[in-house]
């Protein structure tokens, strides 16, 4: 029998595995199903140690293809594991989890109506020729650096030898790694960061070997291990450990625990991993649910008190809803309160090569964050989006900002969650949004008159005095000098210009400011705010509606455009690998923005000519936006856009260099952006209707929830049905390798919930709107 116990025995033991560094490592598919961490309450509004959910886990995970994809462990975006998963040896062959399987995931935990009440989860793998069938139960240790799994192979119509495969990324890369295995523990470490995992019953037969060389995988061909190797020795590189277990008879199953500790040193690891078995599956998943004395997900869910109240706006019971609670939670750093990131994933990951450390999406953007934050809010949970304002001057351009040689007061386009600096153009709606935020905390009561006065003279008053008098910038290779709502990149950060999503949020910050600049003394700024925010919105049209354009009846918004003049046909730039066509080419959604923080209203005849432009589906597929799937309305970014999979090959974006063959796909939550716009122009005459809040709800709610996947996560794109299928054989609506779950997505679906519930916009600003909506 293939890798049966005899056959162990038979294997040839060698201390030191042969072919550092191994293959060049990648990370893997970005389309997650699951992904989890430990919830951890705030002590005085930051994590400590010794709260209500004790020792702080700073442990996160994610899943994809059936098999455990990429842990933290640290900080958020400091990967220390690739994957996870299992190499089964049969009577017909060797399968691999996720090439050989097909997947499902499921909520370990839930309520009565099918609801997710905590991030634990249940992925079953089922062999494609039907021979067994794999159950992982995926959790953290809340009071550990431990992640925990209980794993059931299940032999079907054939005996099977299942080995375990670890595949380390110790300290966010792919090489410098070092391991060892034994039948007690598989050990990988690099510098100071170290990973133990530890069997409940020892491995039949372990081995540490280089990726693509020496490693178990390359061996099991065959479906027999024939050199098991101790060590990786004193070279770093690409390493796999493996474990085998007991040859399973057909008819049969076996379960047993794994856990694997995280630590600054081997005996941390090791306490952590031993710590966790010691304290067992059933009380470690009790504490991490939360059930009965325990503080836990159960605690923050049942914290949410509007959350009930938004799940009756679904159509799906409110599971996506509860889900959502959980994804927006999850993706919050455990050293730096408030510090939401876009992402747990890489976006195309398993082309993207790990020689070097990459937070993909693991990061802050100010523009995703004001979205997560305020869909936080509006679940009813004040004390994240609290903590996530007070983080917000970590990420803000100040004299002091290491490096920094130029203007002050703008927000960093892309930063670690510790504040170090990633990617340095200025989007004027990532300054804008901070000072929104602020605002709706200031108005409902979470930010006190005190509180926002400090934070009026440390963080809003610069903010807004960049949004109305701009500068030179002096930051690594940023030299630009820029004038508001001039922006040098816009929401999409591509190109520069005058773009209507932008001035929407910068006409909307300094409204904003100007209210908190007066209850803070300043009358002279308040002023001063005002009187930009009228400029710029009453030059709107004038700059970025054409009124002489190639498509339909020549008027519309228009993206981005570079000058002043929407209607001389100018070029924007070259991105992604496309041309630059002429502004008037080119549409987006970005004008819808206008109307939900209330710089137009929803029947402003310049938003009513765009419409039929950015619904038009006649159009050729490169510069079409809006499509129809699974029966409901879906849009692309904008026309042109290559931020995608090529449709000529099929390859990943950027796979074989930046091609014209890369297309952007349809994006979700533009489903949702459009449900805001269609109720705000339900509610033009005061109120909706029940026809029109129904058909908004059967629409674009059920619309944004057919694009979830089994595992009730949304992705940033979804597959439009145009081009090559990929290697993955997607179907029209399905989320595709890019990046899943995206923070954003799951808070537009929140907001929009909210925005039903409340029978008005979320993100509508009173005094914008009282100022320019009438």
């Amino acid at each position: 029998m293939p890798g049966s116990s005899e056959a162990a025995s038979a294997v040839v033991a060698e201390a030191v595995a042969p072919g550092a560094p191994g293959d060049r490592p990648t990370w893997v598919n970005a389309a997650k199903t699951g992904a989890g961490s430990s919830y951890e309450a705030y002590v005085d509004g930051r994590y400590a140690d010794g709260g209500p959910t004790g020792a702080v886990s700073k442990v996160w995970f994610s899943i994809a293809d059936g098999v455990l994809t990429e842990t933290m462990y640290g900080l958020i975006h400091e990967a220390q594991i690739k994957q996870l998963r299992f190499a089964v040896a049969t009577d017909s062959g060797l399968a691999v989890e996720g090439a050989d399987t097909v997947d499902r995931t499921e909520y370990l935990h839930t309520d009565a109506q099918g609801r997710p009440l905590s991030a634990a989860y249940r992925i079953t793998t089922t062999d494609r020729d039907g021979r067994f069938e794999i159950e992982k139960r995926v959790f953290t240790d809340p009071d550990r650096q431990a992640l925990m799994l209980r794993v059931t192979v299940r032999a079907l119509s054939s005996d099977v030898t299942p080995w375990l495969l670890l595949e380390p990324h110790v300290a966010n890369t792919g090489v410098g790694d070092r391991g060892e295995a034994t039948p007690e523990a598989l050990h990988a470490f690099e510098g100071d960061t170290h990973l133990i995992l530890r069997p409940r019953a020892p491995f039949e037969t372990a081995s540490a070997g280089f990726v693509g060389n020496s490693d178990a995988l390359t061996d099991l061909a065959d479906g027999d291990l024939d050199v098991a190797y101790r060590s990786t020795g004193n070279q770093g590189g690409n390493i796999m450990l493996a474990g085998g277990l007991p040859t399973i008879m057909a008819g049969q199953s076996l379960t047993r625990d794994f856990v694997i500790g995280f630590g600054e040193t081997r005996e941390d690891a090791e306490g952590a991993a031993d710590g966790a078995l010691a304290t067992g599956y059933e009380t470690v998943l009790t504490n991490f649910n939360g059930e009965g004395a325990a503080v836990g997900w159960e605690d923050y869910i049942a914290s949410l008190d509007q959350l009930p109240r938004l799940a009756e706006q679904s159509t799906d019971g409110g599971k996506l809803a509860y889900a959502s609670a959980l994804m927006l939670k999850v993706q919050e750093d455990r050293t730096y309160a408030g510090a939401l990131i876009a992402s747990l994933s890489n976006p195309w990951g398993d082309t993207v090569d790990a020689t070097n450390p990459s937070t993909g999406y693991k990061a802050v953007w100010p523009r995703d964050f004001y979205q997560v934050a305020m869909a936080m809010l509006a679940l009813g949970d004040t004390e994240t989006p609290l903590a996530a304002f007070r983080y917000l001057p970590q990420v803000q351009v100040r004299a002091e900002t290491p490096g920094n040689t130029g203007a002050t007061g703008w927000f960093l386009q892309k930063t670690w969650v510790d504040g170090t600096i990633e990617w340095v153009a200025v989007q004027m709606d990532q300054t804008a949004m901070p000072i929104m935020l602020g605002w709706r905390l200031w108005k409902d009561g979470v930010v006190s008159d005190a509180e926002m006065a400090r934070m009026y003279r440390g963080m809003i008053k610069p903010a807004a005095d960049f949004l109305v008098a701009g500068g030179t910038l002096g930051i690594l290779w940023n030299d630009r000098t820029v004038t508001p709502p001039w922006t040098q990149q816009e929401r999409w950060e591509e190109q520069e210009g005058y773009s209507p999503s932008t001035t929407a949020a910068v006409v909307a910050g300094l409204v904003t400011a100007a209210e908190i600049a007066r209850a803070s003394g300043d009358g002279a700024s308040a002023e001063r705010y005002l009187a930009a925010a009228d400029d710029y919105a009453g030059k709107i049209e004038s700059r970025m509606f054409t009124t002489n354009g190639s498509l339909g009846d020549g008027d519309y918004f228009v993206r981005i455009t570079r000058n002043e003049d929407p209607n001389d046909r100018a070029p924007i730039g070259e991105a992604n690998a496309q041309q630059g066509l002429p502004e008037d080419q080119i549409v987006d959604g970005g004008f819808l923005e206008l109307v939900r923080y209330g710089v137009r209203r929803a029947d402003a005849p310049s938003i009513l000519a765009t419409l039929p432009e950015y619904d038009d589906q006649t159009r050729e597929d490169r510069l079409r936006v809006r499509y129809d799937l699974n029966g409901f309305p879906a849009f692309r970014r904008y026309g042109n856009d290559g931020y995608g999979e090529n449709v000529e090959t099929g390859g990943s974006y950027g796979v074989g260099g930046m091609t014209p063959g890369q297309r952007g796909r349809v994006w979700p939550f533009f489903t949702g952006e459009r449900g805001h716009y269609e109720l705000a122009r339900a509610l033009q005459g005061g109120s909706a209707s029940l026809a029109d809040l129904t058909r908004i709800r059967n629409t674009y709610v059920a619309g944004m929830e057919s694009f979830a996947n089994g595992g009730l996560l949304l992705p940033e794109q979804v597959w439009d049905g145009v081009g090559d299928r990929t290697r993955f054989d997607y179907e029209p609506g399905q989320g595709t390798n890019s990046a899943t779950p995206l923070a954003w997505t799951h808070a537009e679906y929140i907001k929009l919930l909210r925005s039903l519930a409340d029978r008005q916009v979320w993100d509508r600003y009173a005094p914008v709107a009282e100022r320019y909506g009438r």
